[in-house]
């Protein structure tokens, strides 16, 4: 349990950060780590497909959309696709606010969609609909 009287359902719960800003990586990681998580990272969708190949047992992906290489729609269809992530939570956190892009990225697979800027809060929330943290 931490400081706020959040804790992560199950212990050693894994997540990978995809986001071209290592500065949003940054924030994000430490916000999980506060709330017990391992914690991987990616600057873009390739580099992430090879991360989650190395690195098994990964919970959580928190995808941004707009990224070199494989943006983050790709990736969540590229993940979809493989049945070794059919239990991965996929949330999208990105700028992208059209109702369009929301869509298509659940029809794609992706379990939730937070906008930036997010607060603190609204990542809990959304960790907690997942299923991934008890307040």
């Amino acid at each position: 349990m931490n400081q706020w009287g959040e804790r992560p359902l199950n212990k050693n719960v894994r997540a990978i950060i995809v986001d071209d800003s290592r500065v949003i990586r940054t924030v994000i990681a430490r916000q999980l780590r506060e709330l017990g998580f391992e914690i991987l990272e990616a600057g873009n969708g390739k580099e992430a497909l090879d991360t989650l190949a190395a690195n098994q047992g990964v919970d959580l992906a928190l995808i941004d959309w707009n990224m070199p290489e494989m943006n983050g729609y790709e990736l969540v269809c590229a993940l979809r696709k493989n049945p070794a992530y059919d239990q991965m939570r996929i949330t999208m956190v990105t700028s992208e606010t059209e109702l369009g892009h929301v869509q298509l990225a659940l029809e794609a697979g992706a379990s939730e969609y937070l906008m930036k800027p997010f607060t603190r809060e609204s990542l809990v929330e959304k960790l907690t609909i997942l299923g991934l943290v008890a307040v």
